[in-house]
């Protein structure tokens, strides 16, 4: 089964104390990157908390954003700096006295200095932290049910692409077999046309369609690239993370129908070839989506 890199999740959990909430957007990344946004209690259990995540994610790029309310209040306490409010007024009644000024001291001033100010955030307990834990898991739960209900809609459009495929190859393999002798029919007909009277040496063209048979024999690259489709499909089913080996088979699909094209003596084949290529294209776009 595969799973879409694409997603999001949100979990929260409380515990009387504290409530936590947890949101996790996922896009594609060729690896596992993880940005956490996390208030400052919390910075401390950073390690801790990418190593959960990457217990149950194994790739894309996931924004996750971390909120903290405490009694329906913030997780900081501020509180004010006594000496440095009293050496703040000192100063003021220095300046006023040596500006001559006789305007009086008024709260807007003071609160206007943010240093008189101090912020200490809590402590996060471990009892505390497990309830940030639980509204993690229950983000990447959300999170993993949209993954996987984006990774079936990849996988079918995935065997839709895969059937035009061997629809095609089916054309290719039965136009095969007619195409050299409908080219060295046609070659005849120049060479009689070119030589007019002149008996031809049948031994000589007959020589000539074998030179052109095997250049243009396309039944291994055929059997190739059925071999590959049936090993896209098994990975596509089975496999827990099939995104890279997915890539590496359309490359050597995309190498088989290349050959086919550049063997081929029939108009027809080289048509089915191109559009077998834009098909392998469109699948290789869709991989790029997959865990």
């Amino acid at each position: 089964m595969i799973y879409s890199m694409t997603g999001y999740g949100k979990g929260a959990a409380e515990n009387g104390k504290v409530k936590t909430e947890v949101e996790v957007k996922s896009v594609n990344s060729r690896y596992l990157d993880i940005s956490l946004k996390l208030p400052p209690s919390l910075m401390n259990k950073e390690y801790e908390l990418r190593e959960l995540i990457k217990g149950k994610i194994n790739r894309g790029k996931l924004v996750v954003v971390v909120q903290v309310k405490r009694n329906g209040g913030s997780d900081e306490v501020i509180s004010l700096n006594k000496d440095r409010l009293k050496n703040y007024i000192s100063l003021i009644k220095e300046i006023k006295k040596v500006s001559k000024s006789s305007e009086k001291i008024k709260l807007e001033h003071l609160l206007s200095n943010k240093e008189i100010f101090e912020t200490n955030e809590l402590e996060f307990s471990e009892h505390e932290f497990n309830v940030l834990k639980k509204a993690l898991d229950a983000a990447i739960a959300e999170l993993i049910v949209m993954k996987k209900n984006e990774g079936k809609e990849l996988a079918n459009d995935l065997r839709k692409r895969i059937g035009i495929i061997e629809s095609k190859l089916d054309e290719i393999e039965r136009e095969s077999a007619a195409g050299v002798n409908e080219y060295f029919d046609k070659l005849r007909e120049k060479v009689q046309l070119l030589l007019g009277d002149v008996n031809l040496d049948k031994c000589r063209l007959e020589q000539e369609l074998a030179i052109i048979a095997d250049k243009a024999e396309i039944t291994e690259e055929c059997v190739r690239l059925r071999s590959h489709i049936k090993f896209f499909l098994e990975s596509l089913q089975k496999d827990d993370e099939p995104g890279r080996k997915l890539n590496f088979i359309c490359q050597e699909m995309n190498r088989e129908a290349n050959t086919i094209s550049s063997k081929t003596v029939s108009t027809l084949i080289t048509h089915n070839t191109v559009n077998i290529k834009e098909e392998i294209e469109k699948i290789r776009e869709q991989i790029q989506n997959i865990e």
